[in-house]
C-alpha cells in the first residue's frame, strides 16, 4: 500500500469511529418529538384553552397612537397565550380601501402590526369607513394576506376548546372535549341604510339560523359587528345605535347569546342592559372620543387608547381592557356551569 492510500484509508477510519460512537451512545436515549412552539419561552401558560384580541377602529397610517397601540399587543401577545385577533370594523380610514392593492394596506395594517407575535390569524367585520369605496376589496385580500381572514362580508367560525385544537376526543381517557365557541361576523353597516332593506333581511335570516344550527358542542356564543346598540360614548341616542337596539337585542335574547363585541365608539366599555347579553365594545385603536360615567347599564367605561384579550374555556369568559401602556384597565369573568 502507498503511503498516501494508507494515510487516507486511516483518516477514514477515525473519522468513522468519532461518528459511530456517540451515535452508538444515543441508541438507547428517549427519542423527543419537538415543535417549534414547544421551545418558546415568549408567551406564559395559563389553564384557559382559547385566547384572542379584540380592537376596532384603528387604520390610521399609526396615527393617533395607532402605532403605540399596535406595538403595545405585539408586547401583550409575546408575554400571553393568543390565538388570532379580532378586527371590530373602520379598518381603514377616511373611506376604506379602492383595492386589495390599495397602498393603506401597508401604511395602516401591514407596517403597523409587525411584531412576530401578530403574525396570527385576523377575523375582520366591517365598519361604517370601510363603506365609502370598495367594501369587498378587504374580503378579496384574504387570498393575498397570510393572516387576514375575511371569507365574506358576513360569515361564521365555530372553534374548538381543546387546547391542541382537535375537536375529536381519542383515546380511552377522554381528557379532551369537544366544547367550542361560535363566532358570528355581522355586516353593520346595511341597517342603517332603507335601500339595503333586502339585504338586511337576507343577513337577518342567516343569523337568526346560524345561532339556532349551532351544534349541541358550542359552549359560548359571540357575535361581532361593528355598531353597538348601547354605549356610553357620543352616540348613547343616535340613530345607529337606536337603530341596532331595534335589529339585535330580541335575536340574542332568543338564542341567548353570550356577548356581542363591537367597535364605533372610540372607546373601551363594558355594558349589560337588561337581558341575557353582554355588550363589550373595544374601539380604542386610534383616535378616541369621550365616556359618560354613572349610566346604571354600564359596568366600565374608559376614554384610553388599547384593547381586549379575552382567554376561554367551557366555563369561563375572562375580559380584560388593556391600555396602549400594558395597563390592566378592567378586568371581568363570566361564569356557567
Amino acid at each position: 500500500m502507498k503511503r498516501r492510500d494508507f494515510v487516507v484509508s486511516t483518516a477514514l477510519t477515525a473519522i468513522g469511529a468519532t461518528l459511530i460512537n456517540p451515535l452508538g451512545a444515543l441508541a438507547d436515549a428517549e427519542v423527543t418529538h419537538l415543535e417549534s412552539n414547544d421551545l418558546s419561552l415568549s408567551a406564559l401558560k395559563d389553564d384557559f384553552a382559547l385566547h384572542f384580541m379584540a380592537l376596532g377602529d384603528w387604520g390610521r397610517n399609526g396615527e393617533y397612537d395607532q402605532l403605540e397601540v399596535a406595538r403595545q399587543m405585539g408586547q401583550w401577545a409575546t408575554e400571553h397565550p393568543n390565538n388570532f385577533v379580532i378586527s371590530c370594523g373602520d379598518n381603514f380610514y377616511p373611506s376604506g380601501v379602492v383595492s386589495e392593492n390599495d397602498p393603506l394596506w401597508h401604511y395602516s395594517f401591514e407596517s403597523i402590526y409587525t411584531a412576530h407575535s401578530l403574525q396570527c390569524d385576523w377575523y375582520p367585520v366591517l365598519g361604517n369607513h370601510d363603506y365609502h369605496t370598495d367594501v369587498d376589496a378587504q374580503v378579496r385580500y384574504s387570498k393575498i394576506s397570510r393572516r387576514w381572514d375575511m371569507p365574506a362580508r358576513y360569515y361564521s367560525k365555530e372553534i374548538s376548546l381543546n387546547k391542541d385544537k382537535d375537536t375529536e376526543i381519542k383515546g380511552p381517557g377522554k381528557s379532551k372535549t369537544k366544547d367550542k365557541v361560535l363566532f358570528v361576523m355581522i355586516d353593520t353597516d346595511p341597517f342603517l341604510h332603507e335601500a339595503k332593506a333586502e339585504y338586511v333581511q337576507t343577513q337577518l335570516k342567516w343569523l337568526n339560523e346560524t345561532l339556532e344550527k349551532a351544534s349541541a358542542d358550542v359552549k359560548w356564543k359571540i357575535v361581532v359587528g361593528h355598531h353597538p346598540f348601547y354605549t356610553v360614548g357620543p352616540r348613547i341616542n343616535n340613530y345607529d345605535t337606536l337603530m341596532m337596539r331595534k335589529a339585535l337585542p330580541k335575536i340574542f335574547e332568543d338564542h341567548k347569546v353570550d356577548v356581542y363585541l363591537s367597535g364605533h365608539e372610540h372607546s373601551l366599555q363594558h355594558l349589560k342592559p337588561e337581558g341575557f347579553t353582554h355588550q363589550f365594545i373595544s374601539g380604542a385603536g386610534s383616535e378616541l372620543t369621550r365616556v359618560t360615567e354613572g349610566i346604571p347599564y354600564s359596568r366600565f367605561q374608559a376614554s384610553e387608547h388599547g384593547f381586549m384579550y379575552f382567554s376561554i374555556d367551557s366555563n369561563r369568559l375572562n375580559v380584560k381592557a388593556v391600555s396602549y401602556t400594558g395597563k390592566v384597565l378592567y378586568e371581568t369573568e363570566l361564569k356557567k356551569s
